[in-house]
Formats: C-alpha cells, structure tokens, sequence
C-alpha cells in the first residue's frame, strides 16, 4: 500500500469550495471564455479571481497556510474550474500538483518550497513543468533532454528550448527539465523564476483549442538559476530504476479526466437549454420533447455518470491511502477523454449547423475537448500497458 497524504477532514473556513460557490465561479469564468478563446492570451482575469477566492493555494499544505485539500476536493474544484474556462484549469493543475503530492518537493530546499508554498496561498507562485523540445519531443517516452544546465559559480546557467510550455506567459516559475554538463551527465528538475534574465518567449501556440494556455515556445540562453533551485537532479538509470509514484500519476490522470469532463459538462448545459427553446414551427413544440432527442441526451447523460463514478471512486481510495495503479488510473483518463469527446459529438448531431457556429459555445467546447487526446501518456501508450497487464506480459 502506497504511503498516503495526512488526512483531511475539511478545508479552512476562509475557502468556499460549496457547491454553491463552485457553481458561481464556473459561472464567473464562463463569462470570460469566449475573450480568451478568441484572444488567445493569458487568462489574468480568471486567476485573479481564483487568487480572490483563495483557490490558487488549495493543495498547499496546511502548515504553510494552504487548504492542503484531499484529492477529492481538489478534482471539484479543477471540475468546477474546467467547466468555466478549461485553459484556466489545465494551467492550474500544474500548481496544483506541486504541492499536493508529497513526494513532488521532499529533497527540496524547505526555504525554496515554503517560498513556493506561501506564494501560491497569496494567489501567486504558479508553477509550470517544461518538459517538451523539438527534438526529443516528450521525455515519457524516453531520451535525454537537449536543454543544458551548466555549472558556473553562482549555481547553473540553463541554455535550450522548451515547446508547449503550458501557461507560459502567466507563470512565476518553470520547472524546467534538463542534463547537467557534467562528463556523467545527470538530468532532473531546474526550478527558474520566470523573470529571469535570459528567456525569451516565442508565441508559437496557435492550436485548434485550448487557446488560453499559451502553451509557447519558451528558450533559455545562459539563465541563471541558483544551485539549490536544482531540486531533484539524478543519473538516468537512478529515474529509470525508481518506481512510479502512484499519486502524481493519479493526479495527472483525474486532472486530465476532470478538465475535459468539466468541457463536456458545459457543452451538455448549453445544448440542455437550446433543445429547451428552439421550436421549430412544423413542430409546435420543443426539440427536447421529440424521443429521439431524449434518447440521444441520455446518452450523454450515461457518459458523463460513468466519469463522475469513475473519478469519484479513484480519489476516494487516493483519499484513503490506496490509490489505483498506473494501469488502473491511466485507463480511467482514456475512457473519461473519450467519454467527454463522445459527449460532445452527440450535441453536433443534434443541433447542426448551429453546433459548429462560432456564434455558440458549442464549438468551442468541441475545439477544446479534442486537445484531450495529446495529454500524456497517450491513447496507445496507455493501452499497451493494459493489454500486456491484462496478457501476464
């Protein structure tokens, strides 16, 4: 049985995570999601209220002052969130899981942490892994980084690119994977203030959905970062002997669910009230009243309870120490993507030519839940896995 986080039997009074609450701030970010869809900027409005609502610190840990939220609240919030506006969600996950799995910052600095740590309860600290280059592409599938961090006098100087660098132009910090120059290279996490002299970020995210993550090219030349911002730093073969942590991959995989899920959900809203008011007057009545269009609903009314329950019950026994295994959680993100995608493609069916107007939301929400599909790990990694799982292989 994996070692879990401290129990938590509630959030601090001064968070409002009620239902009530949650529902207006989806509210509250919705209305922003058409501008930054369209903009394709940083969605400052929506972290300044997250930060006014207390929510950018929800995962910290209770001893510097965060909600050190259980994974359960934290996925009704990333829900909720999503639901709003989905890039805002997927930016914040990040920080998120920074601070919620307790193996993340253990042989860090405690100063280095505590900073991070009291930032995010102030409504600050966002925090970014840049893992993808041009080359290597993602190192989930294996291989050395090409970005560099050399040894120089002060601490290390990174020098190399970064692409789809979600949340780039927001962020305060980058957790930025790289080798070190040394005869044994080693490679690990760089932790660099994203102020830093030396980076300069390149607008080249210009995706189908998703557009608010600014998700750019990030390069470093010559950054300075001190030494001890090099947080987990280690020989390959010391990150390919030590075992997976079972609760970052479950964050990661419930993250991902709850984002595209929390789209779907916002597009099963609109359709719920355009079925609702469009009478045709050959028909005299709603669309919502013809069976076919019911039947068509309640098929995305199944999808999205089978990815509630299966949510649910994954972080409940996250909650209680004993989180599924990376077969089991990445298997839960794949059918819940799917689930969502499937979702939405009803709604198109139903509505036409409407669905696909950018006057409706309903293409946006399309455009955006079609980007769960390049999350990692992807659709034929995850499925090896369970097929050989399932084999004895």
């Amino acid at each position: 049985m994996a070692t879990s986080p401290a129990p938590i039997a509630s959030l601090p009074q001064s968070v409002d995570v009620s239902t009530q609450a949650l529902d207006r701030i989806t509210r509250q970010l919705a209305a922003h999601a058409e501008e930054y869809d369209r903009s394709a900027e940083f969605p400052r409005a929506c972290f300044d209220l997250l930060a006014q609502e207390g929510l950018v610190g929800l995962t910290v840990p209770r001893e510097y002052g965060g909600g050190g939220a259980s994974f359960s609240e934290a996925m009704r919030v990333l829900g909720a969130v999503a639901k709003g506006e989905p890039s805002t969600a997927l930016i914040l996950f990040m920080t998120y899981h920074y601070h919620a799995t307790p193996t993340r910052a253990r042989n860090w600095p405690a100063g280095l942490y505590e900073q991070l740590a009291r930032d995010a309860v102030a409504g600050r600290g966002l925090i970014g892994g840049l893992r993808v280059e041009p080359e290597l592409g993602t190192p989930v599938r294996g291989g050395l980084p090409a970005t560099v961090a050399r040894r120089t006098a002060d601490g290390w100087a990174l020098t190399g690119t970064k692409i789809y660098s979600t949340g780039s132009t927001g962020l305060d910090w980058f957790s930025v994977w790289a080798k070190t120059d040394e005869d044994s290279p080693r490679v690990g996490n760089f932790l660099v203030r994203a102020d830093a002299p030396g980076i300069d970020i390149e607008p080249a995210w210009d995706h189908l959905g998703m557009r608010a993550t600014v998700s750019h090219a990030v390069h470093f030349a010559g950054t300075p970062t001190p030494f001890d911002h090099g947080v987990d730093v280690r020989r390959p073969e010391e990150w390919a002997a030590a075992p997976p942590d079972p609760f970052q991959m479950l964050w990661n995989a419930l993250s991902i669910s709850v984002i595209y899920d929390g789209v779907a959900r916002a597009a099963r809203d609109w359709l719920r009230a355009y079925l609702n008011d469009r009478v045709p007057t050959n028909l005299g009545a709603s669309l919502a009243t013809l069976p076919r269009v019911q039947e068509k609903f309640g098929e995305i009314e199944a999808l999205l309870q089978v990815n509630r329950t299966l949510v649910r019950d994954a972080a409940a026994r996250a909650n209680a120490g004993d989180p599924p295994g990376a077969v089991e959680a990445n298997a839960i993100k794949y059918v819940a993507t799917a689930n969502a995608i499937r979702a939405v493609e009803i709604g198109l069916e139903l509505t036409g030519n409407p669905g696909i107007s950018r006057k409706n939301p309903l293409e946006r929400h399309y455009r955006d839940v079609l980007c769960s599909r390049i999350h990692s790990p992807q659709t034929d990694t995850i499925l090896v896995a369970a097929g050989r799982a399932a084999l004895g292989n």
